[in-house]
């Protein structure tokens, strides 16, 4: 697990909640993967629970959750239990609820090996980019509309890298680069808390760059 990155203001939970917002990280559940560039996801799932001081994970069917409230917002932590491939079934009991929407109530955070590690971009809706676990999203769903934060993993190499990279994806990742993921979790938080408040376009007119 990685360590807590300090941070200077937290959002303190408030006793009324107004309604669902779901935070799911893709990433496999093994003890083999768990520093490994797929599960980069994860780790800001950590951080977040303890920034925002969430009891713990809980088993919940086919996820593990952690749940609380974040400036009078009940906010739920995902990490699906059923491997990257099938990400999208943890997302079924709230499909069902009338009352909660994809489009404004869910941010997928997921790896992506085109962008350059050190960097993320925030999008409202859009295509699953080649990646497995956006595409067991997108077929819960049953739509693409949906917010995603896509966290950098590119490595600094020549072009042909898209060649290996399921093995890529698959490696632990490097000293320096888990540093510099490290580094970049008190804005990733930011860019979640932000929102969280305020939406995605929010989100995006302020972090993607």
């Amino acid at each position: 697990m990685l360590p807590e990155t300090s941070r200077s203001a937290r959002l303190r939970p408030r006793r009324t909640a107004r309604f669902v917002k779901i935070i799911l990280g893709l990433g496999n559940p093994d003890r083999e993967y768990a520093l490994t560039r797929h599960n980069i996801a994860w780790w800001v799932l950590d951080h977040l629970a303890a920034v925002w001081s969430y009891d713990g994970w809980k088993r919940d069917n086919d996820a593990l959750v952690a749940s609380g409230v974040v400036d009078g917002t009940r906010t739920r932590l995902i990490k699906p239990q059923t491997y990257v491939n099938l990400s999208g079934v943890a997302l079924r009991p709230y499909v069902r609820r009338p009352a909660w929407s994809a489009a404004t109530d869910l941010l997928v955070i997921a790896d992506d090996v085109a962008l350059p590690i050190g960097t993320f971009r925030i999008r409202r809706a859009g295509s699953s980019g080649g990646h497995n676990g956006l595409k067991s999203i997108e077929a819960a769903l049953g739509s693409r509309e949906y917010a995603r934060l896509r966290i950098g993993i590119r490595p600094d190499v020549e072009p042909g890298y898209d060649r290996w990279h399921a093995d890529f994806v698959l490696s632990p990742v490097g000293k320096e680069e888990r540093a510099t993921i490290t580094g970049l979790m008190p804005t990733l938080t930011d860019a979640v808390e932000l929102w969280l408040r305020e939406g995605s376009d929010a989100a995006m007119n302020r972090f993607n760059r």
